[in-house]
């Protein structure tokens, strides 16, 4: 059953974890990345004010020139030095909960880090500020001209599945299937049919719920029991698989 077509509405990158467990990341939007640039200008501004107070304590002399040029150094890279050992953030970034990946899901290296952290002249210096703003809006996996470069994105830390909330729980011996073919899924299956169930109790999206019910009914070739209704048959089609896949193990 081809249902993997659903989860493009979702924009998650998928990270494989060393317990061989599939982790959808949700994509960092446009809002987040803002407020985490927003935060790190936020902190050297405050490093600005806290210099001039100094330069004018010393007399603006020699000690605040100093402290420019050191100020001006950590703002031109401050983002590479924070993104290669802040593992993929800055403060603004940690502060946000996103983090710079490669595209692919693993850790970006050393050199993605590079490529993105100049392509920031593009992104930002000689478009205005807003080169960068227009891809990530539009691109399909939020990506700066940097990130397209780079071949990295940015995702939330904290994601959609988790370790411990993985689509297959031991069966109660007593339980009677609703649906006896429900084996005819694979595991790919169910935890795709799990992670939409998931989503709706965060984002309440129905559209992915009723799209996910119709193509396992036709999977199937069941309909829906009266009075039930999507997501119920939906975590009744979990149960029995889970029911049926542990019985005949």
């Amino acid at each position: 059953m081809n249902i993997n077509i659903i989860f493009d509405l979702m924009e998650t990158i998928k990270v494989s974890t060393s317990q061989h467990v599939d982790i959808n990341y949700p994509v960092a939007g446009l809002g987040e990345r803002i407020a985490a640039r927003l935060i790190d200008l936020a902190a050297f501004l405050g490093l600005y004010l806290l210099f001039i107070v100094l330069g004018a304590l010393t007399g603006m002399g020699t000690t605040f020139i100093v402290l420019m040029i050191i100020l001006g150094v950590l703002y031109i890279f401050y983002n590479l030095i924070c993104e290669i050992f802040m593992n993929g953030q800055s403060v603004g970034k940690r502060l946000m909960k996103i983090k710079v990946i490669s595209i692919d899901g693993s850790q970006a290296s050393i050199g993605q880090y590079f490529i993105r952290w100049l392509f920031r002249l593009v992104d930002f210096v000689l478009t205005g500020q807003i080169g960068g703003l227009i891809a990530v809006a539009v691109s399909e996996n939020k990506q700066r001209i940097g990130d397209m470069v780079a071949g990295t994105t940015l995702i939330k830390t904290v994601p959609r599945t988790h370790i411990d909330q993985i689509a297959f729980h031991p069966a109660q011996e007593e339980y009677q299937p609703v649906f006896g073919n429900a084996d005819l899924l694979s595991d790919r299956d169910v935890e795709l049919i799990h992670e939409v169930v998931r989503t709706y109790y965060k984002t309440f999206n129905t559209d992915l719920v009723y799209a996910m019910s119709a193509k396992v009914a036709a999977h199937l070739a069941v309909s829906l029991p009266q009075g039930m209704n999507e997501l119920n048959f939906l975590t009744t089609v979990i149960k029995d698989y889970n029911h049926l896949t542990s019985r005949a193990e």
